[in-house]
């Protein structure tokens, strides 16, 4: 356990704590910008398939038997 809590203590001293925090918050912006995206295509798609559907009941109805 000593050896642990030295490590952690040289760890924080040094500059991989600030680097690896850096990489932290980089990693969750890019996280969230994806997952923005995909959010606002996927909302797309499913406007377009539901209007896709739309025009196909409409096309169905207006042609007879």
């Amino acid at each position: 356990m000593r050896k642990f809590l030295l490590e952690l203590g040289h760890f924080r001293r040094s500059e991989d704590g600030a680097t690896l925090v850096e990489y932290g918050i980089a990693l969750l912006i890019v996280v969230v910008v994806g997952a923005t995206a995909l959010l606002t295509i996927a909302e797309g798609t499913r406007d377009n398939f539901a209007d896709a559907g739309t025009a196909i009941t409409t096309i169905r109805a207006a042609v007879p038997e």
